[in-house]
């Protein structure tokens, strides 16, 4: 899942990257509205966790802005502000949730998993590439009725593949499907984790699933 923070207070942003990090989920971090307005609109995130008291321009011109520039990705609102009124505001101008708070993390990280799984992202939870399957809510990842153990980043180099079955990836395409905004390595880091997930999901099973397109990057079939 990766999720985009839009939230001014610094320290608090940090602190909800680092609980939903230790999740195993990928979080940018917007510190203004216009900030999010651009970066909501150039990357598929699976949610938007969107505070009201911005700079600028506030959390409920922002939402509004996506809704109307065709931005679907579903949004929480995250705010101190409790008021009947406020959630109503925020819900009638396009939110799907509205978490108050001081809050706890697991009830953060629950809303926000329930709202990346109805998102218009992808339907279920379940990818399926031939008989390799990829459950993103359980992490579990089968080949037919085997199970095959996958680091954190492996799963989700594998996600940005099953999302996108048969289109030519570049290295580029991976890197920041898998990787949060603010990682700066270019070096041969897909190569590597694309060795690693062929020696796992394809070669103990006789497949061949992720193809090398020379001078492109890479593909998955149904192998």
């Amino acid at each position: 899942m990766r999720v985009l923070v839009v939230e001014d207070e610094v320290k608090l942003a940090e602190a909800i990257r680092a609980a939903l990090r230790s999740e195993g989920q990928l979080v940018d971090v917007a510190l203004t509205g216009e900030d999010a307005l651009w970066m909501a609109s150039s990357t598929p995130y699976d949610v938007v966790c969107l505070d009201l008291n911005l700079p600028g321009i506030d959390g409920l011109e922002t939402c509004r802005r996506l809704r109307d520039d065709g931005v679907r990705t579903p949004i929480m609102i995250v705010t101190a502000r409790d008021a009947i009124a406020d959630r109503i505001a925020g819900l009638d101008t396009g939110a799907d949730d509205y978490l108050v708070k001081p809050f706890h993390v697991g009830e953060l990280r629950a809303r926000l998993r329930a709202l990346a799984r109805r998102g218009p992202a992808h339907l279920g939870t379940v990818l399926r590439v031939g008989d390799l399957e990829l459950d993103t809510a359980t992490r579990r990842v089968r080949r037919g009725e085997v199970d095959i153990p996958l680091s954190a980043k492996e799963e989700q180099v594998l996600e940005v593949f099953m999302r996108r079955p048969g289109e030519v990836l570049s290295r580029l395409d991976l890197l920041e499907g898998a990787w949060d905004g603010d990682y700066e390595n270019r070096s041969n880091v897909i190569d590597v984790y694309v060795r690693y997930l062929r020696e796992k999901v394809d070669r103990p099973f006789g497949r061949a699933s992720i193809e090398t397109v020379r001078g492109a990057g890479y593909r998955m079939v149904d192998g």
